[in-house]
């Protein structure tokens, strides 16, 4: 600590006196430039460089590459099997620490794309391609089989999904797979997840995407993201205007009934007989709400009469997010109480929404990059040696009283970690070619290049 006072006081001109080597230095205002000492941040604080973030992509990288291996094998032999016209009702892909057929990597697919865009890195890509690829193989093998039962075959969920959870979030990824890779044999699954969400998973009469769980007609919040990033990415594929009218309608009527204006938040679950309804801000629903407005304002057309709406509530909230930032950078597992712990795969949500909403122009950087940066550097410190993520809270349902949110439990097996993470340092690398981000009077700030920002004191 005496060494960086010495520092400092070198870096402001202030002369210091020659001292013994037991003479103990008192610090005064006269002595020291003060305000120019650094505190003891929990997390690190301040610019981060583009190497660091790469260096965190790329050890979750290894780790996910060798956890989710992309094969197919015999049950019981163990052997693989290569020759799809020999699959027997005991094949199934080998093991690995995730499966590769979930909404959790279907967000993990699609990030692996924006690394590999980010980055120019193909490793991040051909993750994607190589499995996706797989997938699809071995889908058109059992869809071609007269008399395979649906359930007994691991790709059940792709012929035949029975919830958004099967649907949405990994046909997302195929549409955003079928645009980079071409592959042919992906468009039937993609359409056969479509066609579930447009057309045979339960609605309310007004034609919101609902469940009949835990109570009737019941919405969660997570199903925008299990619905309208897909309906965004086949309506700019093929260009019809349906699609995009579906999402936009989902986004508007969940918010009617689950966005709280005040607080800037959403609420996690609503039942359509409860009134009044609690409300807990559990800090993931949110970020999947946050994402599917980021996701479908990508693609929607600049003229679309509910554009300027949903742009509107994705800048609510953010607004609404900001306060409720720890000093750490993390967001708590419930946003609006502190005593509920850091929770990693929201924060990075939150981290991949922010940036990407400065790098779109949809927001101010001075006033949100500082969020993000502060966001991003706390991240990155569950990423641990061997890539895993640690602080993620497993699979989450619905509940009416605060002791199921706070008691989640956490596990680097957790696979809705990952796939965020990786968006999320994906996103940072743009920002930060984008703007400089520097450290002026001891904190972060977002100048646009060229601006000569060490005048600006």
């Amino acid at each position: 600590m005496k060494t960086k006072i010495l520092i400092l006081m070198l870096l402001a001109g202030v002369s210091i006196p020659v001292l013994s080597q037991t003479t103990q230095m008192k610090v005064t205002d006269s002595n020291t430039a003060l305000h120019a000492m650094q505190p003891d941040y929990p997390v690190p604080y301040g610019p981060v460089k583009a190497e660091d973030v790469s260096a965190v992509l790329n050890r979750i990288y290894s780790f996910l590459d060798v956890s989710t291996p992309a094969r197919i094998i015999d049950r019981q032999t163990k052997a693989e099997i290569t020759d799809l016209t020999k699959l027997t009702p005991g094949a199934t892909f080998e093991p690995g620490v995730f499966r590769l057929i979930s909404y959790e990597w279907g967000v993990a697919y699609g990030a692996m794309l924006l690394a590999g865009e980010t980055t120019g890195d193909t490793k991040f890509i051909d993750y994607t391609t190589k499995r996706m690829n797989l997938i699809a193989s071995v889908a058109q093998y059992y869809r071609t089989v007269s008399g395979t039962p649906q359930g007994n075959n691991p790709v059940r969920s792709v012929l035949d999904p029975r919830a958004l959870d099967d649907a949405g979030s990994m046909c997302a990824a195929m549409i955003k797979t079928f645009t980079v890779n071409k592959n042919q044999s992906l468009r039937p699954f993609i359409d056969n997840y479509v066609d579930y969400i447009s057309n045979k998973q339960f609605r309310l009469t007004d034609g919101t995407l609902a469940r009949n769980r835990p109570l009737p007609n019941a919405l969660w919040l997570d199903d925008l993201y299990m619905s309208v990033p897909a309906l965004a990415q086949i309506g700019a594929l093929t260009g019809e205007r349906k699609y995009f009218d579906d999402a936009c309608k989902q986004i508007l009527q969940f918010s009617q009934r689950m966005f709280n204006k005040n607080q800037g938040l959403f609420m996690h679950g609503w039942i359509q007989d409860m009134n009044p309804h609690p409300e807990f801000y559990w800090a993931r629903c949110n970020g999947w709400a946050l994402l599917a407005m980021s996701e479908l304002l990508d693609v929607l057309p600049d003229d679309h009469p509910s554009r300027n709406a949903i742009l509107d509530l994705l800048r609510s909230h953010i607004r609404g997010l900001a306060p409720f930032q720890s000093g750490t950078g993390f967001w708590h597992q419930l946003i609006d109480r502190n005593d509920s712990y850091y929770e990693t795969s929201a924060t990075a949500i939150f981290t991949y929404c922010i940036a990407h909403a400065i790098n779109k122009g949809w927001i101010d950087a001075q006033a949100h990059g500082p969020m993000a940066i502060l966001a991003w550097n706390a991240v990155q410190t569950k990423v641990n040696n061997k890539g895993e993520v640690e602080g993620t809270c497993v699979g989450t349902g619905m509940a009416f009283d605060p002791a199921f949110y706070y008691n989640r439990p956490v596990n680097v097996a957790a696979a809705h970690g990952y796939g965020p993470v990786i968006i999320a340092g994906a996103e940072i690398l743009k920002l930060i070619k984008n703007y400089q981000i520097v450290i002026n009077d001891s904190a972060v700030m977002f100048y646009k290049p060229g601006t000569d920002w060490r005048n600006n004191r």
